[in-house]
């Protein structure tokens, strides 16, 4: 099962300073620019961590505002050290890198930067001198200035500014930098004049950067241990500069084979040559690549022996050359990852879980195009057989989901293999901080795509969870999103029916705090639209009764929300749904069983008090929809209203004392023994109507109320009529002299049944 470790102090404090940042760390200077407390001198371990927090919280906390001038808290490096900081994304701009110029930075990472423009290039040049790890994967627009409309006659006329290519920057002057990773550059800058003034390479990624020459990789050739050319279109001429490359422990070749057609087909004696000429290779990625020819041993003879990972058994002759097996070999979406005997401790491909999961681990970061396709493998592992690596899946697709945020693909994939994921059958192994880090990622998904199937997943996965329980700690948030996919506007059906059946149950159980909040979110005006909308298309369906459901749950002893419900035109609404759809009894059972909440405030009962509304109540004191469930509840708002007295009854027609007699009839036509359908959390309501002799009728609904609740529920009511101080206001009614005889009976059996269940439940250990 997955740890529920708690997170360390550091991690805790670096929480809250970053939370709290004017206050810990620094004060507003302008009431706008932060500035650190001159007090105050943090170690690189420290500022490194905050930064990169920093970053984190931006990308994956909904509820985190970014500073516009946080990086000026490092600018000074006599009181703040900056050394290893990976920024992503569209947070940092310009003006942050140049905040933290004046840091000694080894390492800096910029991944998907995409607002930071040559300005930035000046910058960089200020960690010359100590930077020995620069990533400026994605940076897209780092190569481009502005310049004026002079210099760029028709373009500009459109553009008051034209973006030109920047061209004479160099890497001169950058003579630690050992690790560079120029990936997903754009066209058309110059890499080999920009990179030949380094001359100790150790690490070297050209991910999707095309060109034609690829000799000026030589001149590291005794230095280079890493060499990723992903999606670059290779010829025999790179091969052979490649092969060249004598000290390379890792390669990487592949491509993504959907993303466009490669002339180059890998062969045999291409793997032959790398085997041969690259002796210290550790790691090898050819994923995507088509082999042009037959690189296996025959069926007959893989099938003989047990898997094994020697080199010389290896299925893939080329591989039989080896002098170890290799720690890693990338064959995703290739024909040899389905062989038997590969010669790796470690292999990506779509063969089986192990396959997959290491596929998804390995191109995560740079790759979302290779790695939404081996999510959607694990989706079909998880849907369709069992997930053996619950733990190491769920982490690797929240890791995914948290680093392409707005990448649809991702998005997709990423939470319909959570909802298989998070269900019943993985449930143990996981701890509650797993589950909430998977809440936090749905959460994340409904917010930045308000397309279809991201959120039914996102919502779907979510009814894996016990609500509102494992969602109260985003309780407001939640509710937020799903008010907001349930606009009457939204079309979907199946979405609506999911989110209204995850409202109902977020307010279900929950104290009276939490209901007024959602209510004032605009939950009662909104179900009350999804009404109306389903009452103009004469539908009454899941959406429609789970509606009227959320409304009960959401106005129980919450007298705001019952109002609400009054002011926005809920009773003509249940009188239409009445006439529109007489047959529906659960819909007939949730409606009363609102109406009853609404009747339990007394300042709201007056509006009830029409002789539309008291004779439609009557009426259904008839009803059998639903076993006695219509018949009780509208018994109860009528016990409620009784409960004002004769002189609070407003109507001429029908009389009190007529729909009392009904009352009378319809409580003694019901079966004591009868299971219900409702859930009471407190029997205060009921409660009150005991202790009075202003209507005998109400008194015995209650008594009756009481009584079948503790006969059929023993368990749960027993209990909480003893600890509501039920016991002496029944011993209070016997003697009264109101009271009909009937009602004073059944008060008795109902002590008889809570001190029988008191004795047996009386613990006797000593």
């Amino acid at each position: 099962m997955a740890s529920d470790t708690p997170e360390s102090l550091m991690a805790l404090c670096t929480d809250f300073c970053l939370r709290n940042l004017d206050g810990t760390l620094g004060y507003l200077l302008d009431k706008e620019t932060l500035r650190l407390h001159p007090d105050i001198f943090l170690p690189s371990e420290i500022c490194d961590r905050l930064v990169n927090e920093y970053v984190e919280l931006v990308n994956a906390a909904c509820n985190f505002e970014p500073h516009e001038s946080f990086f000026s808290l490092f600018s000074d490096p006599r009181s703040t050290r900056l050394t290893r900081i990976h920024l992503r994304e569209d947070l940092v701009q310009d003006q942050d890198l140049e905040a933290i110029r004046k840091q000694d930075l080894v390492e800096l990472y910029l991944t998907n930067c995409e607002k930071l423009s040559a300005k930035s290039l000046q910058t960089l040049r200020s960690f010359s001198h100590t930077l020995v790890s620069l990533s400026l994967f994605g940076c897209a627009n780092i190569f481009y200035e502005e310049e004026s409309p002079g210099g760029c006659e028709d373009e500009c006329l459109v553009n008051p500014t034209c973006q030109v290519l920047v061209k004479d920057f160099t890497f001169e002057g950058f003579s630690r930098l050992r690790f560079l990773n120029l990936g997903r550059m754009i066209d058309g800058v110059p890499v080999e004049s920009l990179l030949r003034p380094l001359h100790s390479l150790a690490a070297l990624d050209l991910s999707g950067i095309q060109t034609s020459d690829a000799a000026f990789l030589t001149q590291w050739k005794d230095s280079l241990v890493s060499l990723v050319l992903y999606n670059m279109d290779l010829s025999d001429d790179h091969i052979r500069v490649i092969v060249q490359l004598h000290k390379l422990r890792h390669l990487d070749i592949s491509r993504d084979r959907l993303s466009s057609y490669y002339k180059f087909k890998l062969t045999r004696k291409v793997l032959s040559l790398f085997v041969q000429k690259l002796g210290n290779l550790m790691s090898l990625d050819i994923s995507g690549h088509m082999i042009l020819e037959n690189c296996s041993i025959s069926k007959m003879e893989e099938e003989a022996g047990q898997t094994s990972i020697e080199p010389s058994k290896s299925s893939i002759m080329p591989f039989r050359a080896l002098k170890r097996p290799l720690q890693f070999l990338g064959l995703f979406e290739t024909s040899l990852c389905r062989l038997t005997h590969i010669p790796a401790y470690k292999v990506s491909g779509d063969k089986n879980e192990e396959q997959v999961l290491n596929a998804i681990e390995a191109y995560t970061e740079h790759r979302p195009e290779i790695t939404s396709r081996a999510i959607n493998l694990l989706f079909d592992i998880a849907r369709i057989e069992r997930c053996n690596q619950l733990l190491r899946a769920l982490k690797l697709v929240i890791t995914a989901l948290k680093c392409h945020k707005y990448d649809k693909n991702i998005q997709v994939t990423g939470s319909a293999a959570l909802f298989y994921l998070t269900n019943s059958e993985y449930r143990s192994e996981q701890s509650v901080k797993l589950r909430r880090q998977v809440i936090q990622v749905v959460l994340n998904g409904m917010e930045s795509y308000q397309e279809v199937t991201v959120q039914r997943n996102c919502c779907l996965t979510l009814c894996n969870f016990s609500i509102p329980e494992e969602l109260e700690f985003q309780y407001r948030r939640v509710n937020e999103l799903l008010l907001s996919i349930l606009n009457p506007t939204r079309q979907d059906e199946s979405i609506q029916r999911i989110a209204v059946h995850l409202c109902n149950a977020l307010v279900c159980q929950v104290d009276n705090d939490h209901k007024e909040a959602v209510g004032k979110m605009g939950f009662v005006v909104t179900m009350l639209k999804l009404i109306q909308k389903k009452l103009l298309d004469k539908i009454c369906d899941q959406v429609m009764e789970f509606s009227w459901s959320a409304l009960w749950n959401i106005t129980d002893e919450t007298p705001d929300n019952c109002e609400m419900f009054l002011n926005f035109n809920g009773m003509k609404l249940f009188l239409d749904c009445l006439k529109e759809f007489p047959e529906k009894q659960e819909l007939h059972r949730n409606m009363l069983g609102l109406l009853g909440n609404v009747a339990e405030v007394k300042e709201l009962r007056p509006q009830l008090m029409t002789s539309q509304f008291i004779s439609v109540f009557s009426n259904l004191l008839e009803s059998k929809a639903d076993g006695i469930e219509v018949s009780y509840n509208a018994c109860g708002v009528l016990s409620h209203i009784m409960f004002d007295g004769p002189e609070a009854w407003g109507v001429c027609e029908p009389r009190r004392e007529e729909v009392e007699e009904r009352m009378w009839a319809a409580i003694q036509s019901w079966d004591i023994n009868s299971r219900r359908n409702i859930n009471y959390r407190s029997f205060e309501p009921i409660l009150r109507l005991l202790p009075q002799g202003i209507s005998p009728v109400s008194q015995h609904w209650a008594t009756w109320a009481l009584y079948n609740l503790v006969s059929v529920y023993p368990d749960k009511y027993c209990p909480l009529l003893i600890k509501e101080g039920g016991m002496p206001l029944l011993r209070d009614l016997i003697k009264m002299v109101t009271a009909r005889q009937e009602t004073k009976e059944m008060a008795r059996k109902v002590i008889e049944h809570c001190s029988n269940f008191k004795e047996e439940n009386m613990d006797t250990s000593r």
